[in-house]
Parts: C-alpha cells; structure tokens; sequence
C-alpha cells in the first residue's frame, strides 16, 4: 500500500470514527445506538470500506460499489451508503494534483460517466437505503443509461447527497469546513464538540431529506427547527460538555418518534474526512468567519 493510499484510508476510517464520538441527537453515535445499528456496526463499516474507498486509481463508481459490497458482507445492513457516496469522490480527488482539494473535486465530477453510474446503482440497489421507493427516471434497479453526475444532477432536488454533486460539494467546503474550523478554534481540546456544531449547523440550516425522503418535508422541517436552539447554544457555550445532556434528551426524543437525520450525519464524516485530507496537504477552503445556518435550498 503507498503512502498517499494509506493516508486515504486512514483519514476516511479516522473521519468515520470522529463522527461517532459526538452525542448527534438521531444518529448512532457512542452514547446510544440508533434504528437498528451500533456504533459497533459503524466501526467495523468504516475499517472494512476504506480499503475500496482509497484503491489507488480506481474509478468514483468502482469505489462505491467495493466500498458497499464489503460494509454488506461484514455487517449486512446499510450503515454508511451516503458517507460511501460522498467520501469515493473526496478520495478520487485526493490523488489528483490541484491547488485545492474543492478544484480537485470539481475535476473528479466532471469527468463521471455512465459506468460510474452503473456501479453506483449497484450499489445503492445493494445497499436499499429506508424510503428510496422507484422512480421515473434512472431507477437503480435499471442499467444506467446517463453519467453519474447527471443523475445526482437530477436527485439533487430531492437529496442534499445528490446536491453535492451538482454543486462541487458545497456544503462540505462552503459550510461544514468553517463549522468545523470554528469550533476547533473556540473549543480546541473538544473535537467532538466540533464534531455536534458541523452536525447541528447541518441540521439547522436545512430540512434534512434523509428525514423528508421516509416521513415528508413537513417533519424534516420540524426536525430543522427543533436542531436550531440547541445550535445556537452550542454556539455561545464556554464549555460544550454542558450541552451533551440537552443532546441526548433531543436525542432519545429524535429517536422515539424515529427521525434519523442521516443526511447530516453524512455530510458531517464528509466534512471531516475533507478535513483530514487537507491534513494530507490540501488547503481547502477557510473563510475567516462562522457563517450562520440558513436555509439554502
């Protein structure tokens, strides 16, 4: 294994890992287990997918399907389709040579094509994700018949994964990255409070489609307005450990009426694995203020 593959995978498991150490209310996380996972099951997710997720040259579409096959056949349940979908374009980009991992991306996007797409159908088929029902157009039980990007370019409506696609994942860079950088500064011995502010910061700024796509908009919107005071306190607390408690009473709350806000979740280990990769010698983008949540679809 190369060195670059290694830090790859490494960054991905250590992204996989911080994320679960973080009280995040609806998600599996340390402190509870949620909808049928442990964090347990995340764990052995994240060690068995990384391999696929950093081999060396291998295409977005070739890295999701081996990342899927083998979290299914160690764990045979879907615990990380969106972090495989978003994190197997981060890892592709992070063997090109760019000045900044967001153009890299954009490279890796553009250059999709229709047998990414069919590896990604296989996978998402394989992985049978809660509330994916059919659709009219590329159904991922069908052949694919246009790019990858042009199919999330069409999800993306309907899904905040898909949206990264169609927009040079701009949550990850324009949102999660300065979270996370600020929450750092502010709290430097408490990367799982960085780890809550990202996850929060996601929850409040936009309906959560995991949530929509199984319960409708109305409770995702819900949802998203229940996140933002806890947010805002998090925001304002000199110590964080002061807030776990609140978390976890919204936790169990998220978790008795069954709302999972996967999409956050995701887009969190994203976060963290784009920053681990600029560990690697990726500046990535840093904007010098906390931008607020706000509704951005």
């Amino acid at each position: 294994m190369s060195a670059l593959q290694a830090g790859i995978a490494a960054a991905f498991i250590g992204a996989c890992l911080d994320e679960l150490e973080a009280p995040k209310p609806g998600n599996v996380h340390v402190f509870a287990d949620g909808d049928g996972s442990s964090a347990a099951d995340f764990r052995r997710s994240a060690e068995v997918a990384a391999e696929p997720i950093a081999r060396p040259g291998a295409s977005v579409g070739e890295r999701i399907l081996g990342a899927i096959e083998a979290t299914r056949a160690a764990v045979g349940q879907n615990t990380n389709l969106g972090i495989v979908l978003l994190c197997a374009p981060l890892a592709r980009a992070a063997e090109m040579p760019a000045a900044r991992l967001q153009d890299s991306i954009a490279g890796v996007l553009a250059r999709l094509d229709v047998r990414d797409a069919d590896l990604a159908f296989r996978a998402i088929a394989l992985a049978a994700p809660g509330g994916l029902g059919r659709a009219e157009r590329h159904d991922v039980s069908q052949r694919a018949s246009v790019t990858l990007l042009e199919a999330m370019n069409e999800a993306a409506v309907r899904d905040r994964i898909a949206r990264q696609y169609a927009t040079d994942f701009a949550d990850v860079f324009n949102l999660g990255s300065p979270w996370w950088e600020a929450a750092s500064r502010r709290w430097p011995q408490s990367p799982a409070a960085a780890t809550l502010c990202v996850y929060l910061g996601f929850l409040a700024a936009f309906p959560d489609t995991h949530i929509q796509r199984k319960y409708g908009l109305e409770a995702a919107i819900e949802v998203q307005r229940e996140a933002a005071p806890l947010y805002a306190l998090l925001q304002n607390a000199d110590d964080p450990a002061e807030l776990w408690a609140r978390a976890l009473l919204f936790d169990a709350s998220l978790k008795q009426r069954r709302l999972n806000p996967g999409a956050a979740a995701d887009l969190t280990v994203a976060t963290l694995f784009a920053r681990r990769l600029h560990d690697l010698g990726f500046p990535n983008i840093s904007p010098n203020a906390l931008q607020s949540p706000r509704n951005n679809d």
